[in-house]
């Protein structure tokens, strides 16, 4: 079976955008290939550079297999008048080629209808897929794209300027953005001597590579690795600092990588290394060099998109530029210093937070207030926290954006503010170990930015950063700002990830609607209020929010299973900590006999409940023991009272493993009564007590978890 090769080749995508097409891309060229039946599960293999996105296919049919299928035509009444066919009989006939008289006849719940039975020729593959892809290509998403040849024209994320689709060896002959495509690619802007003709699929990599192209990733990315070690083993005891979002950055800037050493004057080694890294990472994509004991050292390792630098030139111009930043930053550090942070508070009234919610001065002054309430919930609790650090750092934790290094470096933002509260003199009477917890506390602040990211390090840097987090988030919601689909503008969820992951690791009694419900006060009387939407139930709407969070934390971040997660949710979402306990509970005992029993007596008791509401049966309010006939439901009724206290102790003692196997003991009696004992039956007194022995049943034991979620395997409700 032959095989496929589509490259499209462009000016320069941006490195950030680079790794996502790829995957699309190769997605959309499957999914074609099976939607049209020219591949049940082909071989796919994708490549990218900072200059192309490739997708390599093998065994691609050539053509689709024929295939018969039965096609409906017009009812018999219409069909047929006095015996002869009409019009649309004939019509028909034409359609599917078959004489009238040979039309045969189906039975449908609507009637009878003419009926034939074709055979479909497949379409050649070349036809389809010049047909198909260029509306793949078109539909890649990207974050930003643009027109360069009008805008009534096609929108990519940059200029198209070739196009090489192979089916072996022969060209499909699709067109893209005015580009016809060819079997003819670019090798490197430098050091290739100019185009290059590939003859087949498979032999693509291996084409590039004679234009000095190296297409699969991962293949730079080893190029990379054994390049900056080469480069630092020329310094003694030094190593590189492995940063993984720089590698693919700096992978998806190059197609035919190499690396150079340079130094910088050790002098600037007395800046934070905060900032010298910052420069060298973000500014120059450069990595910087440590010892074995994590010390910056003078020299940074810069990756080329060329074969090396022989004469020193570009190490020199790296140098250069290096220098300069680095004395921009040591200027902007000496400025900032001359106004101290207590002063830059009010300097915040003329930083705007968002244009409805106010300036970060009226930020700082609900974050701190709401830090007190977070930090006192937390102690009621009877987790260690010191409020007055939490509440000094809220004060200035904003104020690092008036500095001017943090308006040249804004990737800063709380790191400076951090280490500025540490070297300034905040208050002579303050102990340096408190002036050190506020200073991380500040630096801290922002985290987790992702849940790859780690918490704050203590406990006053977790309030500040959950009351931070949770003051955006009561501000948004309450403009009607929630987050829709896939658009989320002031990146709330990320806001409310980190909330979730701080509780969950620093295993903090914070509870998630009191949490909010502060924050929403601390709006109380603002002008900010006055904007506010009152069209919809905001502790509903933010709990629901916070919800889906948690969810997401529990099955993508700490892997429990969905109906696991479902279940334990569904007894409370509102205590972070007490959920994970839970899940983690339900997990160690679902796999039991007895367990995967009881959930499918919940499934059954929750059907037969719901079917009761549905068909308005009533329900006793209470239990009428006296009223229970059955031997085997008088013993449910009577094991139910004594373990449900054994249950509420545990549960109380957050004891759930037992807990759960105190539940489980209620297999017997549960099992006894469903073999035994009719729920629906025709006597209203008897159904209805009947009825409210299951409800007790189910409300006294889903507390913990509602069973009726969990999965089981070979057993029925």
């Amino acid at each position: 079976m032959p095989d496929f090769l589509l490259e499209i080749g462009t000016e320069e995508i941006p490195a950030r955008m680079i790794d996502a097409a790829r995957e699309e891309l190769a997605r959309r060229v499957t999914d074609l290939l099976q939607r049209e039946r020219l591949g049940d599960a082909p071989a796919v293999q994708s490549y990218s550079t900072p200059r192309r996105l490739a997708v390599l296919v093998s065994g691609v049919a050539s053509a689709q297999p024929d295939v018969c299928e039965q096609v409906t035509g017009p009812s018999l009444k219409v069909a047929y008048k006095d015996g002869a066919p009409t019009p649309a009989a004939e019509a028909f006939a034409r359609k599917v080629n078959v004489p009238v008289d040979a039309l045969g006849k189906i039975t449908t719940s609507k009637g009878e209808y003419l009926a034939a039975t074709v055979q479909k020729k497949g379409r050649p593959a070349t036809e389809i897929l010049a047909e198909a892809l260029p509306k793949e290509i078109a539909g890649i998403y990207w974050a930003k794209s643009m027109y360069w040849r009008g805008k009534s024209a096609e929108r990519f994320v940059r200029p198209v300027r070739w196009l090489v689709t192979l089916l072996d060896g022969e060209v499909v002959p699709l067109e893209f953005a005015g580009i016809r495509a060819g079997h003819t690619t670019e090798g490197h802007r430098i050091l290739s001597s100019g185009a290059l003709s590939i003859k087949q699929p498979v032999e693509y990599a291996a084409t590039l590579a004679t234009g000095s192209v190296i297409a699969t990733a991962s293949e730079r990315e080893q190029r990379i690795r054994k390049a900056l070690d080469a480069a630092t083993r020329t310094i003694p005891n030094a190593f590189w600092r492995e940063d993984k979002t720089l590698l693919d950055t700096v992978v998806n800037l190059t197609e035919f990588p190499s690396v150079v050493l340079g130094s910088f004057d050790p002098e600037f080694l007395s800046l934070a290394d905060e900032v010298l890294v910052t420069v060298m990472r973000d500014h120059q994509k450069y990595f910087a060099l440590e010892d074995a004991a994590g010390k910056l050292l003078p020299h940074f390792l810069a990756v080329l998109n060329t074969s090396g630098d022989p004469d020193g030139l570009i190490r020199h111009g790296n140098e250069r530029v290096l220098r300069a930043r680095f004395n921009d930053a040591r200027f902007f550090w000496n400025t900032d210093q001359k106004i101290p942070l207590r002063d830059r508070v009010d300097m915040l009234k003329s930083v705007t937070f968002q244009k409805d919610l106010g300036s970060y001065y009226d930020k700082t002054r609900r974050v701190q207030k709401l830090s007190s309430l977070v930090s006192e919930a937390i102690r009621n609790g009877g987790s260690p926290v010191r409020p007055g650090i939490a509440f000094k750092a809220a004060l200035l934790c904003k104020t690092d954006l008036t500095t001017e290094l943090v308006k040249e470096f804004t990737e800063l933002q709380g790191i400076i503010g951090g280490l500025y509260a540490k070297v300034q003199t905040l208050d002579p009477m303050l102990p340096p170990a408190t002036v050190e917890a506020i200073g991380d506390a500040i630096y801290d602040h922002y985290k987790p930015e992702s849940m790859d990211d780690t918490v704050p390090r203590s406990a006053e840097g977790a309030v500040l950063a959950i009351a931070d987090k949770a003051d955006s988030i009561a501000g948004m919601f309450a403009l009607g700002l929630q987050p829709t689909g896939s658009k989320d503008p002031f990146a709330l969820r990320r806001a409310a990830n980190g909330i979730v992951k701080i509780i969950a690791e620093h295993k903090l009694p914070l509870p998630i609607a009191k949490l909010f419900a502060d924050a929403r006060a601390e709006y109380a009387g603002s002008e900010a209020e006055t904007r506010f939407k009152h069209d919809f139930e905001f502790g509903s709407a933010v709990g629901n929010f916070m919800r889906e969070r948690l969810e997401f934390y529990l099955r993508d971040v700490r892997g429990f299973a969905y109906d696991v997660v479902n279940a334990v949710l569904a007894a409370g979402s509102d205590d972070v900590v007490d959920v994970i306990m839970r899940a983690e509970a339900v997990s160690e005992v679902r796999g039991s006999e007895d367990f995967a029993s009881i959930s499918v007596a919940f499934k059954r008791i929750k059907n037969i409940l719901r079917q009761a509401h549905e068909s308005n049966k009533a329900i006793a309010d209470q239990l009428d023991s006296a009223a229970l006939t059955d031997d085997t439901e008088k013993q449910l009724a009577a094991e139910i009272p004594e373990t449900a206290a054994t249950v509420r102790q545990l549960r109380e003692q957050k004891n759930y493993a037992d807990a759960l196997a105190q539940v489980s003991r209620l297999r017997q009696p549960v099992d006894a009564f469903f073999d035994k004992v009719m729920v629906m039956v025709d006597d209203e007194r008897v159904r209805a007590n009947r009825l409210a022995l299951l409800r007790d049943l189910l409300n006294e034991f889903s507390t913990i978890a509602d069973f009726s979620e969990i999965v089981t395997e070979g057993k029925t409700a």
